[in-house]
């Protein structure tokens, strides 16, 4: 849906005299994910509450596929759909009625909502609990429900705050497999795990003190503020024994090389993409059992830390 958008305008939110967003202009628009960061307290969730239209701004415009949430709420929010924080649902209601509920005031057609529930509910692996009442329910499995409801509608625009809170491990593997499935929409997620949305958005918005400092690319991001240290994941189809890890510690470019488990090592280097892509190359003629190799978030959560350290 190439015409998908939202924007803010100068959009500012103050309470009092604590000015939590403060002429934020940012610009979002194609079919890509997002990723919203910041520290606690940055601004990120009043951001995207202006951004639904549970709060107004102060200032400036909050825009939907280019429709101001001020002016004309119901057609800016016809095509969006929301998980901010972590709602509750009725606890004497059950996954699917609470759903149906939803579908129905979201004005899906009557003869596809059965359908669309069933569909979202297997997305979030609940088919078994549809129908049990939502009060029996762990925080973690109220959360995928919430999820659940954001696909419902088949909207073009997807806010999302922190969608993994609450998830175990592998709740939260399933939502990033779900956000990474929408590739058709323009999805703008918060998040603190800096290694999900390394995984799922292909851009981020950094803001700090309800200001923005940057938005771009995650690779210009990480290029531009990160410097030239990098860091992997190596796997190997058997233990690392000392002799090994020694060996990888004076391969060229490795500053730091330790255990995560005995068949993994973290891996930090320096020398960018090349010094990573020659630390693969060694590692497979040295003939240790490798199986994998992955670049971890560590670029971003430098870059991160860098662009923090300057707004202190």
């Amino acid at each position: 849906m190439p015409g998908s958008s939202i924007e803010a305008v100068n959009l500012s939110k103050s309470f009092g005299s604590f000015a939590a967003v403060s002429n934020l202009s940012l610009k979002l628009e194609g079919t890509k994910c997002i990723g919203f960061l910041g520290p606690n307290g940055a601004g990120k969730t009043t951001t995207m509450k202006m951004f639904t239209g549970l709060i107004s701004p102060s200032r400036g415009k909050a825009l939907i596929n280019g429709v101001d949430i001020k002016v004309d709420k119901k057609k800016a929010l016809g095509s969006c759909a929301s998980l901010i924080e972590t709602p509750e649902i009725y606890p004497s209601l059950t996954a699917r009625e609470a759903l149906m509920m939803l579908s129905e005031l979201r004005g899906v057609p009557r003869e596809e909502r059965a359908k669309r529930i069933d569909e979202a509910l297997g997305k979030v692996k609940m088919q078994e609990w549809a129908d049990k009442k939502v009060g029996s329910y762990s925080k973690g499995m109220k959360q995928r429900v919430n999820v659940a409801s954001t696909i419902l509608s088949d909207p073009q625009v997807i806010i999302l705050d922190e969608p993994s809170t609450g998830l175990d491990p592998r709740g939260m593997s399933e939502v990033r497999d779900i956000v990474k499935s929408l590739g058709s929409r323009l999805v703008f997620m918060s998040s603190h795990l800096l290694s999900e949305v390394t995984e799922v958005c292909q851009e981020v918005a950094l803001i700090d003190h309800g200001r923005l400092l940057v938005y771009d690319t995650i690779e210009n991001v990480t290029a531009k503020f990160a410097g030239d240290g990098g860091a992997a994941e190596a796997g190997f189809s058997r233990d690392v024994d000392d002799a090994t890890l020694s060996g990888i510690l004076r391969l060229e470019g490795v500053d730091k090389a330790q255990r995560t488990d005995p068949r993994h090592l973290s891996i930090r280097f320096t020398g960018g993409l090349q010094a990573q892509e020659r630390l693969f190359a060694q590692l497979a003629d040295m003939n240790i059992g490798v199986v994998s190799f992955r670049e971890t978030s560590t670029g971003l959560e430098d870059a991160y830390l860098s662009l923090i350290k300057e707004t202190l």
